[in-house]
């Protein structure tokens, strides 16, 4: 069944549609890792993923009584894209059903590329039951998106072209798995002509599809997986697919939602792209393979599966890059509550940037701060800092790990102020350099009590702060003069109606 693989791969028809997507050097990755990355550029086939292959293959292949009839579909992304253009492109009709759900631009796209949209259901397997039932009652002909010969088949023709353009030595390819179409495709071809060279999966931690059935000895449904990789948010391996994996996969590597969005910040460093979660996979599966493993000098391949990427998750991704790089760490800290002692705080933590600062009075005795770090020297700074702080008597809790915290609690501290009297409201502006928040906190002294503080760096050249600070009426004309000193631009809010609504 092998051979009868290779001999499909081979023969595959696919440049109809897709190009021979090139495989690019990574020289910024490369010299962090010590090893020669290499990216396999999936995402700039026409339709910004490799499912075009598989779709286009499957289609070409059918007879022409099936062609007649038409094809059918239901997917909510990626090889919804690959039938629309596929089928446009044999003169067939293509029906893709996609959920209610599906945001407008994957369905914008698929209709852009030729195909019929139906809409059905509030997911994915609503969407899939109607169109069985459309496939039975017109007599179309099913494209599945992994689980058949010939779309593997298609798909594994990114692994020929990767022998073809590094006929060198090549230490492993690293290739993400939703259902295993790819993975499948790739592993057999690579493994028949070089055995010599590893094939990786790399799947995400909340949908171990592959990994959970390897470790079973079988397929196994899973009750629920993680939807941020949704090009690969799958419940159950494919059947065929496993069968071909299980023979001839060298190892799964599961990863985070912080280690693929620094995966998706690695890709674009290298290449100004910007994959979608499921198209960086493997690029974060090969730096934690590198990680734990200790390998250098070799020469390593990711396949970047697809760039399909929604433009309102850049925000999310760019915030979870710096801590899956290890790069930012995220603290609750206790301190007293007197004035002064946010500043000794921010004094015990040196001169680390600050990439966040929450905090709202709530108590008179002491206070919860949210705070992001910087880090320069990753997981053992981290600890080292944390003991430090420690020492010092000050409480801390490491959030860095903690999922509710980071997606969720970073942008709920705080509330309205019970116990705040004559508190004023500002925003300031400063420019954004190591040390420049410490600077601004020193000016203000011991002179006021701050009330509340919320600091978020976001990459621009000026930080900006939101402070609340206690200012007593007879002290009104000292706290003025300290404005005027203190020599940043800011703006009072103490009347805005939205400070007013919800923490005054």
């Amino acid at each position: 069944m092998t051979q009868a693989y290779l001999e499909r791969i081979l023969t595959a028809c696919v440049y109809d549609v897709a190009i021979n997507s090139p495989l690019d050097a990574a020289p910024a990755l490369s010299a962090r890792l010590g090893n020669q990355v290499l990216m396999k550029r999936e995402d700039l086939q026409p339709v910004f993923s490799f499912k075009l292959r598989g779709a286009y293959n499957m289609i070409s292949l059918l007879p022409e009584e099936a062609r007649a009839k038409g094809v059918i579909c239901a997917s909510a992304g990626n090889h919804a894209q690959g039938v629309a253009l596929a089928s446009k492109r044999l003169g067939i009709k293509g029906t893709i059903v996609m959920p209610r759900t599906t945001p407008a631009i994957k369905v914008d796209a698929a209709r852009r590329l030729g195909g019929r949209v139906v809409l059905h259901g509030d997911g994915y397997d609503e969407a899939a039951a109607h169109a069985t039932k459309l496939m039975e009652e017109r007599g179309l002909t099913w494209i599945p998106p992994y689980d058949a010969p010939d779309i593997i088949a298609g798909q594994g023709t990114v692994g020929m072209e990767i022998l073809h353009q590094h006929p060198r030595k090549l230490h492993a390819i690293f290739v993400p798995v939703g259902g295993g179409g790819l993975a499948a495709g790739v592993a057999t071809y690579v493994k028949q002509l070089r055995p010599d060279v590893r094939v990786i999966a790399v799947e995400p931690e909340d949908a171990p599809t592959l990994h959970s059935a390897l470790k079973a000895g079988k397929r196994v449904q899973l009750e629920q997986v993680g939807l941020f990789a949704d090009g690969v948010a799958v419940r159950q391996i494919g059947k065929e697919t496993f069968r071909v994996l299980r023979k001839h996969i060298d190892d799964v590597i599961l990863v985070n939602t912080d280690e693929i969005c620094a995966g998706i910040r690695d890709i674009f460093d290298d290449t100004r792209s910007v994959m979608e979660p499921a198209g960086a996979l493997a690029v974060a599966g090969l730096k934690k393979y590198v990680e734990e493993h200790g390998v250098e000098g070799e020469n390593l391949v990711a396949i970047n599966s697809g760039a399909n990427m929604n433009f309102s998750r850049l925000g999310h991704v760019a915030e979870r890059a710096e801590v899956g790089e290890h790069r930012e760490a995220v603290l609750a800290v206790t301190i007293p509550e007197r004035p002064g002692s946010f500043r000794q705080f921010c004094q015990a933590i040196g001169k680390r940037s600050v990439t966040e600062f929450n905090y709202r009075f709530s108590d008179p005795q002491q206070a919860h701060v949210f705070v992001g770090l910087a880090l320069s020297d990753g997981i053992q700074e981290k600890d080292d800092l944390v003991a430090d702080l420690r020492s010092k008597d000050y409480p801390v809790l490491d959030l860095t790990e903690n999922e509710m915290a980071k997606v969720h609690l970073r942008h709920m501290v705080g509330g309205h102020g019970h116990l705040v009297e004559h508190e004023r409201v500002f925003r300031f502006e400063f420019p954004e350099r190591p040390g420049a928040l410490t600077q601004f906190l020193n000016r203000l002294g011991r002179r006021f009590n701050i009330s509340m503080f919320h600091y978020r760096n976001h990459g621009a050249a000026y930080g900006r702060v939101f402070v609340g600070i206690q200012v007593p009426p007879e002290h009104g004309e000292r706290f003025d003069a300290f404005l005027d000193e203190v020599g940043y631009q800011y703006v009072e809010e103490t009347g805005n109606p939205a400070y007013e609504l919800f923490l005054s």
